[in-house]
């Protein structure tokens, strides 16, 4: 019945096998997606993974952060999204191993795994363009945040290279949870009723915007197409199922989990570590032509 003494072992070995994972909620399908996947391939290597949420605020992403250096991490894998670069920057020339999901931050390209979200944004107005609609509304994430912003910048980039004015009034600015796309498309009938495509910045706002477009009776994607973004798995069983951007952030999540295991434990990745990775268009049943 002997069982070895962890906190020893960790003194003796200085590693605690335990890698620290900071996500901005514990809820939703894109953050369950991420925390399953890292953990899933950190303890199939014998490693423990330490979970805590620093929900976009940046005290509590700070003391987060501290929270887990003083369980003694090994290495740490961050979501986020309100501490500042230089504090990310200082985080990274420290001791401990720390890489960054879904955020770019200047001189640390090694060190990150991101997404191309103004490619994405831009593919997903794009794909509604070609489709023939030229009264497009968006519903935006908070625009403080970087993956937002650029997904707004995508979405305004693909407007203008077709000739298509922006009006701010077909732009309502949401929270990325679902409440928000109900109230965005409330606001969008209301502010711009000429509207036949709704670009979204998430899947969650996009399932919300549905709702209340059915409950406004349109018929989808007859009467007015809706694009998503993430490609979490609730988007395939949506009725109908939703049209949207794939946002690999179960790939990111394996690849941080990957570099860890290789720079912290000298344990080979299985695929060559890539930290830029390019968004696709999912085509389902959402978008429509006219």
């Amino acid at each position: 019945g002997y069982q070895p003494n962890a906190i020893a072992q960790s003194l003796a070995s200085n590693r605690t096998n335990s890698v620290g994972l900071l996500v901005s909620e514990l809820h939703g399908s894109y953050f369950g997606d991420l925390m399953s996947t890292v953990e899933n391939v950190l303890k199939q290597n014998g490693k423990h993974v330490i979970i805590t949420a620093g929900h976009v605020d940046e005290k509590r992403e700070h003391e987060a952060i501290e929270f887990l250096k003083s369980r003694r991490c090994d290495a740490l894998i961050l979501h986020a999204e309100a501490v500042s670069d230089d504090y990310l920057k200082k985080l990274v020339d420290s001791k401990i191993p720390v890489v960054v999901i879904n955020r770019k931050v200047d001189e640390l390209d090694e060190n990150c795994f991101v997404v191309d979200n103004e490619q994405g944004g831009y593919l997903a107005t794009k794909a509604a363009i070609d489709a023939g609609h030229k009264h497009i509304a968006y519903i935006s994430g908070p625009l403080f945040k970087k993956d937002a912003s650029d997904r707004l910048s995508g979405h305004k980039k693909a407007l203008e290279e077709a000739g298509i004015p922006f009006a701010k009034t077909s732009m309502f600015e949401g929270d990325f949870h679902e409440s928000s796309g109900q109230e965005g498309m409330l606001y969008l009938q209301e502010n711009y009723p000429e509207l036949t495509a709704l670009v979204c910045a998430n899947d969650e706002m996009a399932s919300g915007a549905m709702t209340a477009a059915r409950e406004a009776g349109f018929d989808i994607p007859d009467q007015l197409s809706i694009i998503g973004f993430d490609n979490v798995l609730f988007s395939r069983y949506l009725y109908p199922k939703l049209t949207t951007i794939n946002n690999p952030i179960n790939a990111m999540g394996e690849m941080a989990a990957f570099w860890v295991l290789e720079h912290v434990y000298d344990i080979k990745s299985p695929i060559p570590i890539e930290h830029l990775f390019v968004p696709e268009m999912i085509d389902r049943d959402t978008l429509g032509k006219l």
